[in-house]
C-alpha cells in the first residue's frame, strides 16, 4: 500500500517543478510545458525525490485535481495549468458558461472590487463551474468568500476564455464589473449577490 503523505509530498514537489521552478532539479520544459519523463525521473531521484515510472503514473492518475497530463505516447509530462513560468498550453478559446466561480479570502475583497481578479504570478486567473471546488481553494487563503464571475457577459465583450485539460477555466483578467460576491450559509450557498 502506498504511503498517502509521501504521495502528496511528491505531487507537490512535481507541481513546484513543472509549474514554477524546473531549474531546482535542472530541467527545462519545452515551449508547451512538456518535460521528458525519463529525464524528470532521473533528475528527481538525483535530487533526493525517489520516483519511478509506476509511482509517477499513480500520482498522475490519482490526483483529484488532475494537475498533470502525459503526452499521448506517455514519454512526456506537463502540468495542466497554474504555471508561473511562460508556457503555451496550446489552448483554444472557448465560449464559457454563463457563470464561473472563484474562491478567495475576505481580506482580498477590497482590492478585487477595485482592480478585478488578476493572475498574480500565474499566467491566468483560475475559475471553475464547481462551487465546492472554488470553496476549497478559497478556504486555503483565509475566511472564505465565493465570487461569481459573469463569464458569458465577459465573453460577449471580447474577453477570451480557455479550459485546461483538468477542466479549470482560464482567462487573463476579470474586471471588477463582472464580479459578484455570493452570500454563504453553513449548509449551502445563496446566490444573492453584493456589489
Amino acid at each position: 500500500m502506498r504511503n498517502h503523505s509521501d504521495m502528496i509530498r511528491k505531487s507537490k514537489f512535481l507541481s513546484k517543478v513543472m509549474r514554477h521552478e524546473p531549474s531546482i532539479i535542472g530541467v527545462l520544459p519545452d515551449k508547451n510545458g512538456w518535460i521528458d519523463v525519463d529525464l524528470l525521473l532521473d533528475r528527481c531521484n538525483h535530487y533526493g525525490i525517489e520516483l519511478d515510472l509506476k509511482t509517477l503514473k499513480y500520482i498522475v492518475e490519482s490526483n483529484d485535481k488532475k494537475r498533470f497530463a502525459f503526452s499521448k505516447d506517455q514519454t512526456k509530462i506537463r502540468a495542466s495549468q497554474g504555471h508561473s513560468i511562460k508556457v503555451d498550453l496550446e489552448l483554444k478559446p472557448l465560449t464559457p458558461p454563463e457563470y464561473l466561480y472563484h474562491g478567495t479570502a475576505k481580506h482580498f475583497l477590497k482590492s478585487i472590487f477595485r482592480d478585478g481578479l488578476l493572475p498574480g504570478k500565474r499566467e491566468y486567473v483560475h475559475l471553475t463551474r464547481d462551487i465546492k471546488a472554488a470553496s476549497l481553494v478559497g478556504k486555503r487563503h483565509g475566511k472564505l468568500i465565493l465570487l461569481r464571475v459573469l463569464a458569458e457577459e465577459m465573453h460577449h465583450e471580447g474577453y477570451f476564455f480557455y479550459r485546461s485539460e483538468n477542466n479549470v477555466w482560464l482567462t487573463a483578467t476579470v474586471p471588477a464589473r463582472f464580479i459578484k460576491q455570493i452570500e454563504q450559509e453553513l449548509d449551502g450557498v445563496h446566490l444573492s449577490t453584493n456589489p
